[in-house]
Order: structure tokens, then sequence, then C-alpha cells
């Protein structure tokens, strides 16, 4: 009778096994990929929400690079951080004056000078671009999954302008 004990326990955990590394296992790390993904494609969505942020309450830069510089020095914290700063990933930030005519965003520009009372865009476009998701692809040998890109846009607020005087938030 011990003897068919056992042949039972050991086959139970040989059942086991089975289906832990067939079945358990391979539904673990896909809620965990999944999981992580997600996390990922929130954490983008709300850093260009951010960025939109901060563009519209500070000054109109041609290039865009005070917004930029921002956003790099407040990313948040992901797994691809070095995205930003060696590439792929891009910051992009476009500001917007409206057509008084056909109603129509078109790109702003302005030759009173960057960061003046004189030079406020109507709205601001910052988008994220070439962002790839890594994790789990490199451990396994295959390319990394490219995401959309993120983009929010918003209508300016004050650029930073205060209108009494002619100083602006850089």
């Amino acid at each position: 009778m011990t003897a068919m004990r056992k042949r039972r326990g050991g086959q139970a955990t040989l059942e086991f096994v089975l289906a832990y590394s067939a079945l358990l296992l391979p539904v673990t790390m896909m809620l965990v990929f999944t999981a992580k993904l997600l996390w990922v494609w929130n954490s983008m969505t709300d850093f260009t929400r951010e960025g939109v942020r901060y563009a519209t309450t500070h000054c109109w830069q041609g290039d865009g690079e005070n917004v930029r510089s921002w956003m790099r020095q407040n990313m948040p914290l992901t797994f691809d951080r070095e995205q930003f700063v060696q590439g792929p990933a891009e910051i992009q930030v476009e500001y917007y004056a409206r057509n008084v005519e056909s109603g129509s965003l078109e790109d702003f520009s302005c030759e009173l000078g960057e960061c003046s009372v004189a030079c406020v865009p109507d709205a601001v476009r910052v988008r994220i671009t070439n962002y790839e998701f890594r994790q789990f692809f490199t451990y396994l040998g295959l390319p990394p999954l490219p995401m959309p890109d993120f983009q929010t846009s918003a209508p300016m607020e004050s650029a930073g302008c205060n209108p009494d005087s002619t100083e602006c938030l850089p």
C-alpha cells in the first residue's frame, strides 16, 4: 500500500510540473508582460500631458527646446528611459496659430522674437515618436515592440507671459 501512495504522489507532482510549465507559467508571464506594457503606455500618455501643460504656461521658443529639456529632466520612471537620451525616441513640440479667415490651425511663427509678450501662439502639441517597448523582448532575442505616437494638444494659457510687463517664463 505504501508503494502505491509513493507512485501516486510522484504522478501528481509530475502532472503539476507539466501543467505549471505548459499552462500556468506562460499565462502568468503574459499577465506580467501585459501589465508592464499598459503601465508604460499610461506613463507615456501622462508624460505628454505633463509636457503640454508645461508648454502652455511657458514662453514660445521656435525649436521647443525649453519644453524638451524640461521633459527630459522630469521623465517618469520607465524601463526604457535611455531611449530619450540615446535615441530612437524623440520629443516633438509644435506651436500653432489660428487662421482668422478659415479658423484652422497653422504653424506658428513670429518675427518679433522668442519669449516675448508679442509672440504667443494659440495652441501647442507635444508628441513622442519612435518609442519602442523593449522589456522581455531583449531576453528572448526578439525585436522591440514599436509603440504608436503619443501626442497631446492644448490651447495656450498664458505662455508664461505677464500682460502688464514684457517678461515671460522661459
